[in-house]
């Protein structure tokens, strides 16, 4: 089998409604993995609001149940350009490819693509997405809906409680694909 060097790249964002651009990105972070589980490296920055974009009234009502992650993703914030700037930096260093790793990943892709195309002009990741929960689909052989996490084997977890900080939440995410991997290459 040829093996391609790549890092997955786990990352986890939050934002302020459904859609980037009519909504915005409030927080991004990665986490970098090699292929055998080793955490190399980790981004995390906290952004401004888009000029113009509105915060989805649905969405504002769960975050105002989430008052610690809330105060997080406010704090030291940047400017969209500065902050996917810096991200853009940050993937281009790393040693291999970059492959973009979310649960769910259609929602978090969507937002980092679309800010790294606005701000930055190219994505690293170019269309590269794995998303976890199709991934525990293929492993546990169920039904889409069926590969939620409270469905999944106990030993893909780690210790890393989710909290809806992005940082903390990517790596959590991170671990748990990584224990995947190891499965579906055992």
């Amino acid at each position: 089998m040829n093996k391609t060097q790549e890092i997955y790249v786990s990352t986890d964002i939050e934002a302020d409604g459904p859609i980037p651009g009519a909504n915005s990105l409030l927080s991004l972070a990665s986490a970098a993995f090699t292929n055998s589980g080793e955490l190399l490296a980790t981004f995390s920055v906290n952004i401004d609001t888009l000029p113009g974009a509105t915060s989805d009234p649905e969405t504002m009502k769960w975050w105002s149940t989430q008052e610690a992650a809330w105060q997080v993703c406010r704090t030291d914030t940047k400017t969209p350009q500065q902050s996917m700037n810096d991200y853009h930096a940050w993937l281009k260093a790393l040693p291999h490819n970059p492959v973009f790793v979310g649960y769910p990943a259609a929602y978090d892709f969507m937002f980092v693509y679309w800010y790294l195309i606005k701000f930055v002009g190219n994505s690293p990741f170019s269309h590269s997405a794995i998303d976890i929960k199709t991934l525990a689909m293929a492993l546990m052989k169920v039904d889409y809906r069926l590969a939620s996490k409270k469905h999944m084997p106990q030993e893909w977890f780690s210790d890393h409680q989710h909290s809806h900080v992005a940082l903390d939440d990517a790596i959590e995410q991170g671990r748990l694909f990584c224990n995947m991997l190891k499965e579906l290459h055992s």
